[in-house]
């Protein structure tokens, strides 16, 4: 089994960016606990600030493995685009915030994205992402 992360813009930022809201561990070190909880599955991930980075990837991943998780940042709010990428592939994608939006500011309310995906995981800090890999392993 393979999982492809998926982390939009600013997201390579976390640790150190706004740690009241994201918390004060880097991304890169909750990888590696997700790697010795999840032995069997190989756990790939892929960060960018880039729009159609992110699309290509998608694309690249999306017809050949067991799923994607998706952290797609404030493109959640704004693109279409990765929302049509997400509904062009095969593997089920999971949507994944590591805050909860709706407590936040109202535009961050909206997704373009929840509609195509398969799930919304939300406001469970990096833990988030161990939520959305154990829904893709279990079907």
């Amino acid at each position: 089994m393979k999982i492809l992360i998926i982390k939009g813009p600013n997201l390579n930022l976390l640790g150190v960016r706004e740690p009241q809201t994201y918390g004060n561990y880097s991304f890169e070190n909750y990888l590696a606990v997700l790697q010795k909880k999840f032995p069997e599955t190989q756990i790939d991930y892929f960060q960018s600030n880039i729009e159609g980075e992110v699309i290509n990837k998608i694309h690249e991943f999306g017809f050949s493995d067991t799923g994607i998780v998706l952290n797609a940042g404030a493109y959640t709010h704004t693109s279409v685009a990765i929302a049509d990428a997400i509904a062009a592939v095969e593997v089920p994608v999971i949507e994944v915030h590591i805050s909860n939006v709706f407590k936040r500011e109202r535009f961050r309310h909206h997704s373009f994205l929840t509609p195509v995906c398969k799930g919304l995981i939300c406001g469970f800090g990096l833990d988030s992402y161990r939520l959305a890999i154990e829904a893709l392993l279990n079907g």
